[in-house]
C-alpha cells in the first residue's frame, strides 16, 4: 500500500503538522505501507527528520500547489492522500482524485468544506460532530477527539514507569512548542524562578528555530536550568516532570498521556477553544492571555501548592488519551488484516464456549451460564431474522471476535466482544469498526447505532467513549448518517 502525505511547516503552526503526520507516517509503516511526503520548504531539521525517518520526501517549487502536488507524485498508484493544510480545502481535494484513492483529511479549524473519505480532528471540542455537519461528504468517517491524537509510540511506552502525579514539585517542563511565536518562554523562566525557587531541576525546551533562542539558553545557565533545543526526549522529560508550563496544540495531548498536569496558555486562535474545552474536562490547567510573568507566577504557585487537585488534572489527562490514536487511524485507513464474515452453524459449538467463558460472561446483560439447548434455540433464531446479524472476526483464519448487530427501525444495537485470549492492544476498536464499516455497506438503512454497557465494564465503556459513541445513562448511541 503507498500513502502520500501533504504537509507544510509554516511560522504560524510551527513544525506541528510535520510531526504529526511523522507519527501517523511512521504507524503506517509498521503495518506495510510505503510513505513518501510532499511538502514545500521544509526547514533542514525537519527534512533531516523526514528521512531519517526511512520516508521518501519530495519537494516542491512555486506552481499551483494541487499541479506541484501531481507532478511530485507521478504516475502512482496511490492508495491514500493524507492532507494536513490549512490552506487547502474540498477544491484541492477534488482536483486530487483522479490520482489517489482515497483520502484522510486531517483539520482542526472546521473553517472550510473537505472532499474526503475521514475526516480526523484530534482535538476536543463540545459540539465536534456539528462543526464538521456541512464541511465533509455525509459518507465520510469522522475520527474526533483526543482518543485520535497523533502521538509518538514513547508516550504510550512512557505511562507505565510515570502514572497520576502525587506529592510536591520538585522537577518542572517549560516548553512552548518549537517555533514559540510569541515568545513565551522566557516570560515563564522569570514566573517560575520568582514563585518557585525550591524546584530542584527545571528542564526549558525549545526548537532550534526559536528567535530568542540565545537569551532563552543564556537565562537558564543563570537559573541553572536546563535548555534542550529540539530535544529527541519529550516523553522521557514529560514522564519525569511533577508539572509544565506550555502551550496549547499537540503537546496538550503528550501530557495527557504520561499524565503530568500542566498549566496552560493559549499561544494561537486556533488554541483557544481546545485549552479551554480540556480545562472544563479537567485535563489542564488554563491561564488566559495575556499571561503576563506576575500573573502566571500566581497561578503557578497556586497549582504547586494542590497536590489533590495536580492528582486529579494528571488522572483525568491518562483517561483521556493513552496513545494509541495512531493505532485508530490507521485501522480506519483499512490496514488491518481483521476480516468480517457472517456466522455459520460450525460457529456454534466454539461460540458456546467463548459466550460461557469468565471474561465473556461477566460482562454481559445475562450472566448466568447458557446450556447448550439455550445455545442452539439462540442461535437458531438468529440464523432466522434478517434484522439479526452475527459476525465474526477473524485475522489469517484465526478467530477474534463476534459482533452482533440488532436491527429496528433505522437503529441497530451492538453487541461485541474478544474470543478469550486475544488480547492485543486496541483490537477491540479495531473489531468494531471494522464491524461498523461491514454493516454501513450492506444496511444502509441504519442511521444509529446504540450498546448498552454494565457499570462496572470500564473496558467497554472506553471501547465506545473511542469510537465516537455519546453516552446516554449506560446507553451508547452514535449518529453513522442523517
Amino acid at each position: 500500500m503507498r500513502v502520500a502525505v501533504r504537509a507544510d511547516a509554516s511560522p504560524i503552526v510551527g513544525a506541528g503538522h510535520v510531526m504529526r503526520c511523522l507519527s501517523l507516517a511512521d504507524g503506517l509503516r509498521e503495518r506495510g505501507a510505503a510513505v513518501s511526503f510532499v511538502s514545500r520548504s521544509l526547514p533542514a531539521h525537519l527534512t533531516a527528520l523526514i528521512e531519517r525517518s526511512g520516508h521518501e520526501l519530495f519537494g516542491m517549487g512555486t506552481e499551483s500547489d494541487a499541479d506541484e502536488t501531481t507532478r511530485a507524485l507521478g504516475s502512482g498508484p496511490w492508495d491514500w492522500l493524507v492532507v494536513d493544510h490549512y490552506g487547502l480545502d474540498a477544491r484541492w481535494e477534488t482536483a486530487m482524485r483522479p490520482h489517489v484513492s482515497r483520502i484522510l483529511a486531517i483539520d482542526d479549524l472546521a473553517d472550510r468544506a473537505h472532499d474526503c473519505d475521514v475526516l480526523l480532528d484530534q482535538n476536543l471540542h463540545a459540539d465536534a460532530a456539528r462543526r464538521y455537519a456541512d464541511r465533509v461528504p455525509a459518507q465520510a468517517e469522522r475520527l474526533l477527539g483526543p482518543q485520535f491524537a497523533l502521538l509518538r509510540p514513547e508516550f504510550r511506552a512512557a505511562r507505565p514507569s510515570s502514572g497520576a502525579r502525587t506529592g510536591d514539585v520538585r522537577r518542572v517542563l517549560v516548553s512552548f512548542g518549537g517555533s514559540d511565536p510569541s515568545n513565551e518562554t522566557p516570560g515563564a523562566i522569570d514566573a517560575l524562578a520568582d514563585a518557585l525557587p525550591t524546584v530542584t531541576q527545571v528542564d526549558v525546551v525549545i526548537g532550534p528555530a526559536h528567535a530568542h533562542g540565545a537569551a532563552i539558553d543564556a537565562a537558564c545557565c543563570r537559573r541553572g536550568y536546563t535548555c534542550h533545543v529540539q530535544s529527541a526526549r519529550m516523553a522521557d522529560l514529560m514522564a519525569a516532570a511533577d508539572l509544565a508550563i506550555g502551550a496549547g496544540g499537540v503537546s496538550t495531548w503528550e501530557r495527557c498521556c504520561v499524565g503530568l498536569p500542566a498549566l496552560v496558555v493559549a499561544v494561537a486562535p486556533n488554541q483557544v477553544d481546545v485549552v479551554e474545552q480540556a480545562a472544563r474536562h479537567g485535563l489542564l490547567y488554563a491561564v488566559d492571555q495575556p499571561a503576563g510573568t506576575a500573573r502566571l507566577g500566581l497561578h503557578l504557585r497556586a497549582l504547586a501548592d494542590n497536590a489533590p487537585l495536580r492528582h486529579r488534572i494528571s488522572r483525568a489527562g491518562m483517561d483521556a488519551v493513552d496513545g494509541l490514536g495512531v493505532d485508530r487511524i490507521v485501522d480506519a485507513m483499512s490496514l488491518d488484516e481483521i476480516q468480517l464474515r457472517e456466522a455459520v452453524a460450525a460457529d456454534a459449538r466454539p461460540m458456546f464456549e467463548w459466550r460461557n467463558h469468565d471474561s465473556v460472561r461477566l460482562m454481559s446483560r445475562r450472566q448466568e451460564p447458557v446450556n447448550w439447548a439455550q445455545h442452539e434455540a439462540w442461535l437458531t433464531g438468529v440464523e432466522g431474522d434478517a434484522n439479526r446479524v452475527l459476525l465474526i472476526g477473524e485475522r489469517h483464519g484465526q478467530p477474534l471476535g463476534v459482533v452482533r448487530f440488532d436491527v429496528h427501525d433505522g437503529n441497530a444495537e451492538v453487541s461485541i466482544y474478544r474470543v478469550p485470549g486475544a488480547s492485543e492492544p486496541g483490537l477491540g476498536a479495531r473489531l468494531l469498526r471494522a464491524a461498523e464499516r461491514w454493516l454501513a455497506v450492506r444496511r444502509p438503512d441504519v442511521a444509529r447505532l446504540t450498546a448498552e454497557v454494565l457499570d462496572g465494564n470500564e473496558r467497554s465503556h472506553r471501547l465506545f467513549r473511542s469510537a465516537g459513541y455519546e453516552t446516554r445513562s449506560s446507553i451508547y448511541e452514535k449518529r453513522v448518517h442523517a
